[in-house]
Protein backbone atom coordinates (compact mmCIF):
# COMPACT_ATOMS: atom_id res chain seq x y z
CA UNK A 1 0.00 0.00 0.00
CA UNK A 2 2.71 2.52 0.76
CA UNK A 3 4.45 2.01 -2.52
CA UNK A 4 1.06 2.04 -4.41
CA UNK A 5 1.14 5.77 -2.41
CA UNK A 6 4.61 6.60 -2.98
CA UNK A 7 4.26 5.61 -7.06
CA UNK A 8 1.91 8.69 -8.19
CA UNK A 9 3.90 11.33 -6.26
CA UNK A 10 7.15 10.54 -7.94
CA UNK A 11 5.31 10.34 -11.46
CA UNK A 12 4.36 14.31 -10.85
CA UNK A 13 7.91 15.46 -10.66
CA UNK A 14 8.39 13.54 -14.27
CA UNK A 15 7.77 15.27 -17.39
CA UNK A 16 5.32 13.30 -19.92
CA UNK A 17 3.91 13.91 -23.17
CA UNK A 18 1.07 16.67 -23.08
CA UNK A 19 2.26 18.14 -19.81
CA UNK A 20 2.64 22.45 -20.26
CA UNK A 21 6.23 23.16 -18.69
CA UNK A 22 8.12 26.29 -19.06
CA UNK A 23 11.67 26.68 -20.84
CA UNK A 24 14.44 28.44 -18.92
CA UNK A 25 17.32 30.18 -19.92
CA UNK A 26 19.48 32.65 -17.79
CA UNK A 27 16.19 34.80 -16.93
CA UNK A 28 14.33 34.39 -20.20
CA UNK A 29 10.86 32.08 -19.66
CA UNK A 30 8.69 30.97 -22.07
CA UNK A 31 5.68 28.64 -21.83
CA UNK A 32 5.17 25.27 -24.40
CA UNK A 33 3.29 22.09 -24.30
CA UNK A 34 5.36 19.03 -24.30
CA UNK A 35 4.03 17.24 -27.58
CA UNK A 36 6.59 14.87 -29.59
CA UNK A 37 8.15 15.76 -32.75
CA UNK A 38 7.29 19.40 -32.15
CA UNK A 39 9.67 22.31 -33.42
CA UNK A 40 10.19 24.44 -30.26
CA UNK A 41 12.00 28.16 -31.24
CA UNK A 42 13.47 29.69 -28.02
CA UNK A 43 15.88 32.78 -27.88
CA UNK A 44 17.11 31.78 -31.90
CA UNK A 45 17.18 28.26 -31.39
CA UNK A 46 15.17 25.27 -32.42
CA UNK A 47 14.62 21.86 -31.07
CA UNK A 48 12.25 19.34 -30.22
CA UNK A 49 10.97 17.88 -26.67
CA UNK A 50 11.26 14.46 -27.38
CA UNK A 51 14.36 13.93 -24.65
CA UNK A 52 13.13 15.84 -22.36
CA UNK A 53 10.23 13.59 -21.65
CA UNK A 54 10.83 11.25 -18.44
CA UNK A 55 13.22 13.29 -16.57
CA UNK A 56 12.64 15.23 -13.45
CA UNK A 57 11.46 18.87 -13.60
CA UNK A 58 14.63 20.89 -13.32
CA UNK A 59 16.59 18.98 -15.54
CA UNK A 60 19.09 20.75 -17.46
CA UNK A 61 19.99 20.15 -20.99
CA UNK A 62 22.14 20.80 -24.01
CA UNK A 63 20.57 21.69 -27.66
CA UNK A 64 23.11 18.93 -29.98
CA UNK A 65 23.19 18.61 -33.26
CA UNK A 66 19.53 18.36 -34.95
CA UNK A 67 18.05 19.87 -32.39
CA UNK A 68 17.56 17.28 -29.63
CA UNK A 69 17.86 18.34 -25.99
CA UNK A 70 20.91 16.04 -23.97
CA UNK A 71 20.67 16.38 -20.22
CA UNK A 72 24.12 18.50 -19.08
CA UNK A 73 26.28 16.96 -16.88
CA UNK A 74 27.37 19.14 -13.97
CA UNK A 75 31.26 20.66 -14.83
CA UNK A 76 33.76 22.35 -12.88
CA UNK A 77 33.54 26.25 -14.05
CA UNK A 78 36.15 27.44 -16.53
CA UNK A 79 38.99 28.66 -15.12
CA UNK A 80 42.55 30.18 -16.54
CA UNK A 81 45.03 27.37 -15.53
CA UNK A 82 47.31 29.95 -13.44
CA UNK A 83 44.63 31.77 -12.25
CA UNK A 84 46.12 35.08 -13.53
CA UNK A 85 44.16 38.12 -13.05
CA UNK A 86 45.57 41.56 -13.01
CA UNK A 87 45.43 44.59 -10.39
CA UNK A 88 42.91 46.85 -12.66
CA UNK A 89 41.82 47.52 -16.15
CA UNK A 90 43.15 50.74 -16.67
CA UNK A 91 45.78 49.08 -19.14
CA UNK A 92 43.96 47.26 -21.30
CA UNK A 93 42.17 48.82 -24.69
CA UNK A 94 39.31 47.80 -26.73
CA UNK A 95 40.48 47.84 -30.01
CA UNK A 96 38.54 45.00 -31.44
CA UNK A 97 42.36 43.01 -31.73
CA UNK A 98 42.63 41.37 -28.80
CA UNK A 99 40.24 37.95 -29.89
CA UNK A 100 42.96 36.03 -32.10
CA UNK A 101 40.45 33.74 -33.80
CA UNK A 102 37.66 35.67 -36.04
CA UNK A 103 34.14 34.84 -36.91
CA UNK A 104 34.63 32.57 -39.48
CA UNK A 105 36.94 30.65 -37.25
CA UNK A 106 33.87 30.28 -34.39
CA UNK A 107 31.61 29.28 -37.23
CA UNK A 108 33.82 26.47 -38.34
CA UNK A 109 33.77 25.21 -34.79
CA UNK A 110 29.85 25.11 -34.61
CA UNK A 111 29.98 23.65 -37.80
CA UNK A 112 32.00 20.61 -36.64
CA UNK A 113 30.00 20.07 -33.52
CA UNK A 114 32.20 20.94 -30.92
CA UNK A 115 30.19 21.55 -27.65
CA UNK A 116 29.92 25.27 -26.73
CA UNK A 117 32.51 25.10 -23.17
CA UNK A 118 35.05 24.16 -26.17
CA UNK A 119 34.45 26.86 -28.13
CA UNK A 120 34.18 29.78 -24.79
CA UNK A 121 37.61 27.78 -23.74
CA UNK A 122 39.30 28.68 -27.12
CA UNK A 123 38.14 32.16 -27.09
CA UNK A 124 39.82 32.55 -23.89
CA UNK A 125 42.85 30.69 -24.13
CA UNK A 126 43.00 33.21 -27.76
CA UNK A 127 42.24 36.54 -25.80
CA UNK A 128 45.11 38.33 -25.41
CA UNK A 129 44.23 40.73 -22.73
CA UNK A 130 41.97 37.94 -20.59
CA UNK A 131 44.87 37.21 -18.11
CA UNK A 132 45.21 41.12 -17.09
CA UNK A 133 41.50 41.68 -16.78
CA UNK A 134 40.65 41.84 -12.93
CA UNK A 135 38.99 37.82 -11.44
CA UNK A 136 35.73 40.22 -11.39
CA UNK A 137 36.08 40.94 -15.16
CA UNK A 138 37.05 37.45 -16.06
CA UNK A 139 34.34 36.29 -14.42
CA UNK A 140 32.47 38.65 -16.29
CA UNK A 141 33.88 37.85 -19.64
CA UNK A 142 33.16 34.08 -19.11
CA UNK A 143 29.53 34.49 -18.28
CA UNK A 144 28.84 36.86 -21.39
CA UNK A 145 30.56 34.26 -23.86
CA UNK A 146 28.60 31.35 -22.31
CA UNK A 147 25.50 33.31 -22.65
CA UNK A 148 26.01 33.22 -26.54
CA UNK A 149 27.52 30.48 -27.47
CA UNK A 150 26.46 27.74 -24.91
CA UNK A 151 22.70 26.68 -25.73
CA UNK A 152 21.76 25.50 -22.06
CA UNK A 153 17.79 25.17 -21.48
CA UNK A 154 16.36 24.35 -17.78
CA UNK A 155 12.75 22.58 -18.01
CA UNK A 156 10.88 24.01 -14.83
CA UNK A 157 7.11 23.27 -13.88
CA UNK A 158 4.62 26.06 -14.16
CA UNK A 159 3.69 28.21 -11.20
CA UNK A 160 2.43 31.41 -10.38
CA UNK A 161 5.88 32.88 -9.52
CA UNK A 162 7.31 31.47 -12.93
CA UNK A 163 4.33 32.76 -15.53
CA UNK A 164 3.87 35.88 -13.77
CA UNK A 165 7.64 36.71 -14.06
CA UNK A 166 7.29 35.41 -17.61
CA UNK A 167 4.40 37.21 -18.87
CA UNK A 168 5.72 40.54 -16.89
CA UNK A 169 9.23 40.37 -18.99
CA UNK A 170 7.37 39.46 -22.49
CA UNK A 171 3.95 40.70 -22.72
CA UNK A 172 3.30 42.53 -19.28
CA UNK A 173 0.49 44.25 -21.28
CA UNK A 174 -1.44 41.58 -21.44
CA UNK A 175 -1.61 41.38 -17.29
CA UNK A 176 -2.39 44.94 -17.06
CA UNK A 177 1.24 45.42 -16.05
CA UNK A 178 0.97 43.76 -13.17
CA UNK A 179 4.42 42.70 -11.34
CA UNK A 180 4.75 39.53 -9.65
CA UNK A 181 5.34 40.85 -6.29
CA UNK A 182 1.53 43.13 -6.73
CA UNK A 183 0.07 39.47 -7.59
CA UNK A 184 1.71 37.78 -4.38
CA UNK A 185 -0.01 41.00 -2.30
CA UNK A 186 -3.23 40.58 -3.86
CA UNK A 187 -3.29 36.49 -3.40
CA UNK A 188 -2.27 37.86 0.66
CA UNK A 189 -4.95 40.33 1.10
CA UNK A 190 -7.24 38.42 -0.51
CA UNK A 191 -7.11 35.55 2.26
CA UNK A 192 -6.85 32.45 -0.92
CA UNK A 193 -6.76 29.42 0.78
CA UNK A 194 -8.36 26.01 0.24
CA UNK A 195 -12.23 25.92 0.26
CA UNK A 196 -13.13 29.33 0.21
CA UNK A 197 -15.72 30.51 -2.32
CA UNK A 198 -14.24 33.13 -4.61
CA UNK A 199 -15.43 35.69 -6.98
CA UNK A 200 -12.39 36.57 -9.83
CA UNK A 201 -13.27 39.22 -12.23
CA UNK A 202 -9.52 39.81 -14.23
CA UNK A 203 -8.84 40.69 -17.54
CA UNK A 204 -5.30 39.67 -17.03
CA UNK A 205 -5.53 36.25 -19.63
CA UNK A 206 -6.54 34.40 -16.55
CA UNK A 207 -3.00 34.72 -14.72
CA UNK A 208 -4.62 35.89 -11.75
CA UNK A 209 -7.35 33.04 -11.88
CA UNK A 210 -4.57 30.20 -12.34
CA UNK A 211 -2.92 31.73 -9.17
CA UNK A 212 -6.51 31.71 -7.34
CA UNK A 213 -6.77 27.93 -8.40
CA UNK A 214 -3.31 26.88 -7.48
CA UNK A 215 -3.63 28.35 -4.25
CA UNK A 216 -7.12 26.58 -3.31
CA UNK A 217 -5.43 23.66 -4.58
CA UNK A 218 -8.94 22.16 -6.57
CA UNK A 219 -10.52 22.57 -3.10
CA UNK A 220 -13.40 25.37 -2.91
CA UNK A 221 -15.50 26.95 -5.54
CA UNK A 222 -14.50 29.97 -8.05
CA UNK A 223 -16.96 31.87 -9.88
CA UNK A 224 -15.61 34.21 -12.74
CA UNK A 225 -16.68 37.31 -14.01
CA UNK A 226 -16.49 37.99 -17.48
CA UNK A 227 -16.82 40.57 -19.72
CA UNK A 228 -17.94 39.61 -23.87
CA UNK A 229 -18.76 36.35 -25.33
CA UNK A 230 -16.66 34.28 -23.18
CA UNK A 231 -13.85 34.49 -20.38
CA UNK A 232 -9.91 34.56 -21.58
CA UNK A 233 -7.65 31.61 -19.91
CA UNK A 234 -4.55 31.58 -22.04
CA UNK A 235 -2.53 31.97 -18.80
CA UNK A 236 -4.44 29.26 -16.78
CA UNK A 237 -3.84 26.77 -19.23
CA UNK A 238 -0.35 27.34 -18.68
CA UNK A 239 -0.51 26.15 -15.42
CA UNK A 240 -1.36 22.52 -16.41
CA UNK A 241 -3.82 22.08 -13.83
CA UNK A 242 -5.68 18.76 -13.81
CA UNK A 243 -9.40 18.27 -14.88
CA UNK A 244 -10.39 17.84 -11.24
CA UNK A 245 -9.23 21.41 -10.39
CA UNK A 246 -12.04 22.83 -13.11
CA UNK A 247 -15.30 21.34 -11.59
CA UNK A 248 -15.16 23.73 -8.97
CA UNK A 249 -14.85 26.60 -11.42
CA UNK A 250 -17.88 28.45 -12.46
CA UNK A 251 -18.13 31.70 -15.09
CA UNK A 252 -20.56 34.00 -15.10
CA UNK A 253 -21.29 36.53 -17.77
CA UNK A 254 -20.77 40.41 -16.21
CA UNK A 255 -23.40 41.67 -18.23
CA UNK A 256 -26.26 39.41 -16.59
CA UNK A 257 -25.03 41.16 -12.67
CA UNK A 258 -27.71 43.58 -12.94
CA UNK A 259 -30.04 41.27 -13.88
CA UNK A 260 -28.85 38.86 -10.66
CA UNK A 261 -29.34 41.69 -8.39
CA UNK A 262 -32.58 42.91 -9.56
CA UNK A 263 -34.08 39.33 -9.36
CA UNK A 264 -35.03 39.78 -12.53
CA UNK A 265 -32.68 36.66 -14.03
CA UNK A 266 -33.56 33.65 -16.09
CA UNK A 267 -32.05 30.71 -17.52
CA UNK A 268 -33.40 32.10 -21.02
CA UNK A 269 -30.88 35.43 -20.31
CA UNK A 270 -28.19 33.44 -21.29
CA UNK A 271 -26.77 33.08 -24.79
CA UNK A 272 -28.65 29.87 -25.68
CA UNK A 273 -28.25 28.05 -29.18
CA UNK A 274 -29.39 29.28 -32.44
CA UNK A 275 -32.48 28.76 -34.22
CA UNK A 276 -31.05 27.10 -37.15
CA UNK A 277 -28.70 24.66 -35.38
CA UNK A 278 -31.69 23.32 -33.02
CA UNK A 279 -33.43 22.79 -36.38
CA UNK A 280 -30.79 21.03 -37.83
CA UNK A 281 -30.63 18.76 -34.04
CA UNK A 282 -34.32 17.79 -34.79
CA UNK A 283 -33.98 17.05 -38.80
CA UNK A 284 -31.99 14.06 -38.10
CA UNK A 285 -33.45 12.34 -41.03
CA UNK A 286 -32.57 15.22 -43.27
CA UNK A 287 -29.33 15.60 -42.23
CA UNK A 288 -26.96 14.77 -44.38
CA UNK A 289 -29.30 15.47 -47.43
CA UNK A 290 -28.75 19.23 -46.43
CA UNK A 291 -25.18 18.60 -45.79
CA UNK A 292 -25.00 17.57 -49.41
CA UNK A 293 -27.40 20.18 -50.77
CA UNK A 294 -26.28 23.09 -48.95
CA UNK A 295 -22.96 22.92 -46.86
CA UNK A 296 -22.31 26.59 -47.40
CA UNK A 297 -25.86 27.85 -45.67
CA UNK A 298 -24.66 25.07 -42.56
CA UNK A 299 -21.45 26.53 -42.30
CA UNK A 300 -22.45 30.10 -42.62
CA UNK A 301 -25.00 29.21 -39.71
CA UNK A 302 -22.04 27.79 -37.23
CA UNK A 303 -19.60 30.32 -37.76
CA UNK A 304 -22.33 32.78 -36.95
CA UNK A 305 -23.12 31.38 -33.95
CA UNK A 306 -19.90 31.41 -32.82
CA UNK A 307 -19.57 34.86 -34.00
CA UNK A 308 -22.74 35.83 -31.79
CA UNK A 309 -21.39 34.07 -28.91
CA UNK A 310 -17.82 35.47 -28.86
CA UNK A 311 -17.70 38.84 -29.99
CA UNK A 312 -14.72 41.36 -30.43
CA UNK A 313 -12.50 40.49 -28.48
CA UNK A 314 -12.58 36.94 -29.49
CA UNK A 315 -11.97 37.69 -32.82
CA UNK A 316 -8.79 35.48 -33.11
CA UNK A 317 -10.33 32.32 -31.54
CA UNK A 318 -13.22 32.66 -34.46
CA UNK A 319 -10.26 32.29 -37.07
CA UNK A 320 -8.49 29.49 -35.01
CA UNK A 321 -11.85 27.56 -35.09
CA UNK A 322 -12.47 28.10 -38.72
CA UNK A 323 -9.53 25.92 -40.20
CA UNK A 324 -10.67 23.47 -37.45
CA UNK A 325 -14.12 22.95 -39.01
CA UNK A 326 -13.02 22.97 -42.59
CA UNK A 327 -10.82 20.14 -41.25
CA UNK A 328 -13.53 18.23 -40.22
CA UNK A 329 -15.43 19.13 -43.06
CA UNK A 330 -12.65 17.69 -45.70
CA UNK A 331 -13.17 14.13 -43.45
CA UNK A 332 -16.92 13.95 -43.34
CA UNK A 333 -17.92 14.81 -39.74
CA UNK A 334 -20.28 17.46 -40.25
CA UNK A 335 -22.64 16.26 -38.08
CA UNK A 336 -20.26 15.21 -35.20
CA UNK A 337 -18.86 18.76 -35.01
CA UNK A 338 -22.55 20.43 -35.25
CA UNK A 339 -23.61 17.87 -32.13
CA UNK A 340 -20.68 18.61 -30.24
CA UNK A 341 -20.54 22.36 -30.72
CA UNK A 342 -23.95 22.25 -29.79
CA UNK A 343 -23.06 19.84 -26.38
CA UNK A 344 -20.42 22.64 -25.26
CA UNK A 345 -23.22 25.35 -25.45
CA UNK A 346 -25.70 23.09 -22.92
CA UNK A 347 -23.21 22.38 -20.53
CA UNK A 348 -22.00 26.01 -20.56
CA UNK A 349 -25.39 27.43 -20.32
CA UNK A 350 -25.83 24.62 -17.26
CA UNK A 351 -23.01 25.91 -15.76
CA UNK A 352 -23.87 29.79 -15.96
CA UNK A 353 -27.06 28.64 -14.24
CA UNK A 354 -24.77 27.02 -11.18
CA UNK A 355 -22.71 30.39 -11.12
CA UNK A 356 -26.30 31.83 -10.70
CA UNK A 357 -27.24 29.92 -7.92
CA UNK A 358 -24.11 29.94 -6.31
CA UNK A 359 -24.06 34.11 -6.56
CA UNK A 360 -27.68 34.09 -5.17
CA UNK A 361 -26.32 32.76 -1.67
CA UNK A 362 -24.28 35.87 -1.31
CA UNK A 363 -22.42 34.41 0.82
CA UNK A 364 -18.86 34.49 -0.95
CA UNK A 365 -15.48 34.32 0.72
CA UNK A 366 -13.63 37.48 -0.86
CA UNK A 367 -13.55 39.17 -4.00
CA UNK A 368 -10.79 39.69 -6.18
CA UNK A 369 -10.39 42.47 -9.04
CA UNK A 370 -8.23 42.89 -11.73
CA UNK A 371 -9.62 44.64 -14.81
CA UNK A 372 -8.71 46.91 -17.81
CA UNK A 373 -12.11 48.74 -16.97
CA UNK A 374 -13.08 51.61 -14.61
CA UNK A 375 -13.15 49.42 -10.84
CA UNK A 376 -16.01 51.77 -9.57
CA UNK A 377 -18.65 49.92 -10.58
CA UNK A 378 -17.22 46.71 -10.62
CA UNK A 379 -16.71 46.51 -7.02
CA UNK A 380 -20.41 48.33 -5.93
CA UNK A 381 -21.79 45.73 -8.11
CA UNK A 382 -19.82 42.45 -6.80
CA UNK A 383 -19.17 43.30 -3.26
CA UNK A 384 -22.95 42.79 -3.12
CA UNK A 385 -22.47 38.64 -3.78
CA UNK A 386 -19.84 38.92 -0.79
CA UNK A 387 -20.23 37.84 2.78
CA UNK A 388 -19.61 40.21 5.64
CA UNK A 389 -16.28 40.00 7.26
CA UNK A 390 -14.79 38.82 4.14
CA UNK A 391 -11.62 40.42 2.35
CA UNK A 392 -11.45 41.97 -1.37
CA UNK A 393 -8.97 43.37 -3.01
CA UNK A 394 -8.78 45.78 -6.47
CA UNK A 395 -5.90 46.39 -8.34
CA UNK A 396 -5.73 48.71 -11.16
CA UNK A 397 -2.67 50.03 -13.11
CA UNK A 398 -3.29 53.88 -12.44
CA UNK A 399 -4.45 55.29 -8.99
CA UNK A 400 -6.40 57.73 -9.73
CA UNK A 401 -9.74 55.12 -10.62
CA UNK A 402 -8.95 53.63 -7.55
CA UNK A 403 -8.94 56.65 -5.60
CA UNK A 404 -12.61 57.45 -7.19
CA UNK A 405 -13.67 53.62 -5.97
CA UNK A 406 -12.26 54.30 -2.45
CA UNK A 407 -14.22 57.51 -2.21
CA UNK A 408 -17.54 56.04 -3.61
CA UNK A 409 -16.81 52.57 -0.79
CA UNK A 410 -16.88 55.05 1.70
CA UNK A 411 -19.74 57.11 0.44
CA UNK A 412 -21.68 53.54 0.15
CA UNK A 413 -20.71 52.17 3.32
CA UNK A 414 -20.74 48.32 4.19
CA UNK A 415 -16.98 47.88 4.05
CA UNK A 416 -13.82 49.06 7.00
CA UNK A 417 -10.33 49.10 6.86
CA UNK A 418 -9.87 50.62 3.39
CA UNK A 419 -6.26 50.48 2.01
CA UNK A 420 -4.91 52.10 -1.39
CA UNK A 421 -1.21 50.84 -1.58
CA UNK A 422 1.70 50.33 -3.80
CA UNK A 423 4.17 48.05 -3.83
CA UNK A 424 7.92 48.65 -4.35
CA UNK A 425 10.72 46.14 -5.81
CA UNK A 426 13.89 46.61 -6.39
CA UNK A 427 16.42 43.57 -7.52
CA UNK A 428 19.79 43.47 -6.28
CA UNK A 429 22.75 41.53 -7.50
CA UNK A 430 24.47 39.30 -5.00
CA UNK A 431 28.09 38.09 -5.78
CA UNK A 432 30.98 38.08 -3.54
CA UNK A 433 32.24 41.28 -2.74
CA UNK A 434 29.81 43.14 -5.25
CA UNK A 435 26.39 43.36 -4.20
CA UNK A 436 24.57 45.86 -4.68
CA UNK A 437 20.94 46.50 -6.33
CA UNK A 438 20.47 46.50 -10.00
CA UNK A 439 21.18 49.54 -12.40
CA UNK A 440 17.79 48.73 -13.67
CA UNK A 441 14.63 48.15 -12.51
CA UNK A 442 10.44 48.44 -12.32
CA UNK A 443 9.42 52.01 -11.87
CA UNK A 444 5.92 50.50 -11.10
CA UNK A 445 3.64 47.27 -10.55
CA UNK A 446 0.17 48.95 -9.80
CA UNK A 447 -2.03 49.87 -7.36
CA UNK A 448 -4.17 47.87 -4.78
CA UNK A 449 -7.15 48.71 -2.83
CA UNK A 450 -8.06 46.24 -0.45
CA UNK A 451 -11.28 46.13 2.36
CA UNK A 452 -13.35 43.93 4.69
CA UNK A 453 -16.96 43.63 3.88
CA UNK A 454 -19.02 44.51 7.31
CA UNK A 455 -22.80 44.38 7.83
CA UNK A 456 -24.46 47.01 5.85
CA UNK A 457 -26.63 49.71 7.80
CA UNK A 458 -30.22 48.18 6.66
CA UNK A 459 -29.31 45.44 7.28
CA UNK A 460 -28.26 46.32 10.87
CA UNK A 461 -31.76 48.55 11.17
CA UNK A 462 -34.05 45.41 10.10
CA UNK A 463 -32.19 43.53 12.63
CA UNK A 464 -32.87 46.19 15.23
CA UNK A 465 -36.29 46.54 14.49
CA UNK A 466 -36.73 42.91 14.89
CA UNK A 467 -35.67 42.92 18.72
CA UNK A 468 -37.39 46.00 19.28
CA UNK A 469 -40.31 44.27 18.24
CA UNK A 470 -39.59 41.33 20.59
CA UNK A 471 -38.94 43.40 23.66
CA UNK A 472 -42.19 45.42 23.33
CA UNK A 473 -44.57 43.35 24.12
CA UNK A 474 -42.84 41.67 27.62
CA UNK A 475 -42.64 44.92 29.26
CA UNK A 476 -45.97 46.36 28.08
CA UNK A 477 -47.38 43.63 30.46
CA UNK A 478 -44.77 43.95 33.50
CA UNK A 479 -46.77 48.05 32.99
CA UNK A 480 -49.52 46.58 33.53
CA UNK A 481 -49.26 44.47 36.24
CA UNK A 482 -47.74 47.89 38.03
CA UNK A 483 -50.49 49.87 37.63
CA UNK A 484 -53.26 47.14 39.03
CA UNK A 485 -50.41 47.01 41.99
CA UNK A 486 -50.88 50.35 42.60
Amino acid sequence: MENSVEQPRQQDHLIRDGDFVVLKREDVFKAVQVQRRKKVTFEKQWFFLDNVIGHSYGTTFEVSSGGNLQPKKMMEEITSETKEAGIDNRNIVDDGKSQKLTQDDIKALKDKGIKGEEIVQQLIENSTTFRDKTEFAQDKYIKKKKKKYEAIITVVKPSTRILSIMYYAREPGKINYMRYDTLAQMLTLGNIHAGNKMIVMETCAGLVLGAVMERMGGFGSIIQMYPGGGPVRAATTCFGFPKSFFNSLYEFPLGKVNCLLNGTFSSKALPSESKDSISVEENNGTLLDDLQTSPKEIEENIVEVIENNHPQQETMEVISQEPEYKEHKERGNKKDYIQEFQRKQEQQKKRQIEAATLLNERNADGLIIASRYHPTPLALSLLEFVAPSRPFVVYCHYKEPLVECYTKLRERGGVINLRLSETWLRNYQVLPDRSHPKLMMSGGGGYLLSGITVANDKQKSESCVLELQKTEEPTAKKRKVQESDS
